[in-house]
């Protein structure tokens, strides 16, 4: 079977030139949809960025590396498990797995050589990085089961996703950990909330199907919780910049990520095609906002 262009992938540049047996590969690791690893990067960053500690450069060029590793091999991961569930939805029944294209015997082999590069990743960090990185592994397998028994999924793809900002903070520092506490807690709600917009592509064929979302569970009330959750987010960033560095102008940093936020949900349009998917992958440029605050703020 030839790979079309699912509706959520960009196609673009190296991924369309290769030929179908590499392309495949390229799509079951979702390198044609930069926008997830740099979704799962941006918590790293905030990490480092706002340990304010030198050396952080280099720092996050390994951890750049190991997000699209990373980001890859759960994908992977992900297509193994739901191959039942994406062939009986639309947007993901073309998937290299589900269509048949890739054999689960070399979609395995293909997460183990994506693991590989991970574990370089991993032995440039120190000791405690690495066992806080080591520590996301089981929130990671249990993941793609999770919306088989909850309703909210994405709360768990919260935990999953932004584990990036412990393992970047403790790369650099162990200390100030309810810093730390509230960084990760934001961006636990910051994932939540964009995730819920992308399920909303998937409602129909979720609900027929029987599988939990956030987008199914809010129902009408979708932007309403969206609003909550990056409301939530922002509150818990503030909350954070103000136990590191208490003064009224560290909280101005977030300005511009707030306004951005505000956006999103002023824009949103839950029931058009192609609105979602442009607001979701809008928070790559909100993952760079949030990124130079944390850098003004760990480094004033």
């Amino acid at each position: 079977m030839t790979a079309q262009i699912v509706p959520d992938s960009q196609h673009k540049g190296l991924v369309a030139a290769l030929p179908q047996p590499l392309r495949d590969y390229a799509q079951l690791a979702r390198f044609d949809r930069p926008i997830g690893w740099w979704l799962l990067f941006w918590p790293c960053a905030w990490g480092v960025l706002l340990a304010g500690a030198e050396g952080q450069w280099g720092l996050l060029g390994w951890l750049l590396l190991g997000a699209i590793a990373m980001r890859g091999a759960g994908c992977v991961y992900n297509d193994i498990v739901d191959a039942e569930i994406d062939r009986k939805v639309a947007r993901t029944a073309l998937r290299p797995i589900a269509s048949g294209r890739v054999s689960p015997r070399a979609a395995w082999v293909w997460l183990a050589l994506l693991c590989l590069i991970g574990l370089v990743v991993l032995w440039q960090l120190r000791w405690q990085a690495q066992l806080v990185a080591l520590a996301s592994l089981a929130l990671v397998a249990a993941y793609p089961f999770m919306k088989r028994i909850t309703g909210f999924p994405q709360a768990w793809l919260g935990l999953v996703f932004t584990w990036g900002a412990p393992v970047g903070w403790v790369a650099l520092r162990s200390d100030r950990l309810e810093v730390l506490a509230a960084l990760y807690a934001g961006s636990v709600l910051w994932c939540i909330g964009y995730d819920t917009i992308y399920a909303l592509q998937d409602r129909e064929d979720d609900a027929m199907i029987g599988i939990g979302s956030s987008a199914l569970t809010l129902g009408r009330h979708v932007k309403t919780g969206v609003a909550g959750f990056y409301g939530g987010a922002l509150l818990l960033w503030a909350l954070a910049f103000w136990l590191l560095r208490p003064d009224p102008l560290a909280l101005l940093a977030l300005v511009p990520a707030a306004g951005h936020l505000g956006w999103q949900v002023l824009t949103l349009e839950t029931d058009d095609a192609d609105n979602p998917l442009a607001r979701f992958r809008s928070n790559r440029f909100l993952g760079l906002l949030v990124a130079l605050a944390c850098w003004v703020v760990g480094n004033a």
